[in-house]
């Protein structure tokens, strides 16, 4: 299936972030490219050179109209992404997480845009069986990860309610060039720094739990299809299928960066669940997605 997007009016909402930055590399070169972004964890410096940067909320109205004024589809990647800062300040990550996604819907149904919503595996809590499929209970046990079922289940309706279309993608542990943070997927950079500086690397219990660590690179192609995809309305898994121990990803990156270093153990993170890993079946068959990069692989090229 093509996950070419092209002669398009885009909208990127978290473009100056981790994976929204991405997206708009992808996509410049063939499409009219904007991206809002209120810079409270995105960087000017990832934004590319042919876009047109807006500075500003996804909670201020008149600033959405104007990002959204026009566009054919739009990529919500703007969120407040910290289970612990939800867990924090409920209020606050709501308002950015749910209601923010609630305004972007209704600034894209003034303009029939699609929109390709970067929903979480967050959403499913601590899994009953492995892989997860898209059908499997969800019950987040953060409000970050009940904000993402919120929007997720909110962009379904849209597409029934309104015949807006949209497509949520549930990204499991994103990791790649420019990432600042987030879970698991953080303790890849947090791992690199400890080794760049000679070890320990230091890891949160037996580091015998399990995730699905999926390079960003994947993640903008399962973006790319869910733009043109004709199954809208729909919920996607966004990983690999293969789950990778935080003790093998640790040992990576000393491999690789410092040798002698040593990997030590500290006390296990307070709720953290044991294993993670996705079922691609739906995005493989609806999508046509494809993960063509190896943890090995994705993580040497982040390290150099």
């Amino acid at each position: 299936m093509s996950q070419s997007v092209t002669g398009q009016t885009v909208l990127v909402a978290g473009g100056a972030g981790f994976i929204g930055s991405h997206i708009a590399d992808a996509l410049c070169p063939d499409n009219d490219v904007r991206i809002l972004d209120d810079f409270s964890s995105g960087r000017r410096a990832n934004c590319p050179d042919d876009a047109t940067v807006i500075e500003g909320d996804i909670r201020d109205g008149e600033t959405l109209s104007d990002a959204v004024a026009g566009v054919d589809i739009v990529f919500h990647q703007a969120a407040l992404v910290s289970v612990g800062r939800s867990v924090d300040d409920p209020t606050t990550s709501h308002a950015i997480n749910a209601e923010g996604t609630l305004s972007v819907l209704e600034a894209a149904r003034r303009e029939d845009a699609r929109v390709v919503f970067a929903s979480s595996a967050a959403i499913y809590g601590a899994p009953e069986s492995m892989p997860i499929p898209e059908s499997a209970p969800k019950q987040p046990s953060s409000p970050y990860g009940l904000e993402k079922l919120t929007g997720d289940h909110y962009c379904r309706l849209y597409n029934d309610l309104y015949d807006l279309p949209t497509v949520a993608l549930r990204y499991f542990n994103v990791y790649g060039p420019r990432q600042s943070g987030g879970e698991y997927a953080g303790a890849i950079s947090a791992f690199a720094e400890q080794a760049r500086a000679g070890g320990p690397v230091t890891v949160h219990g037996d580091g015998e739990q399990t995730r699905d660590f999926v390079n960003v690179a994947d993640v903008v192609q399962a973006n790319l299809l869910a733009a043109t995809t004709d199954a809208t309305g729909e919920a996607f898994n966004v990983g690999t299928g293969t789950r990778s121990s935080i003790n093998r990803v640790a040992e990576l990156i000393r491999d690789e960066v410092a040798p002698d270093a040593d990997v030590t153990h500290v006390d296990a993170r307070a709720g953290d669940i044991r294993h993670s890993v996705a079922d691609i079946d739906r995005a493989v068959d609806r999508l046509g997605y494809e993960p063509t990069v190896t943890l090995a692989d994705g993580l040497r090229a982040y390290l150099h």
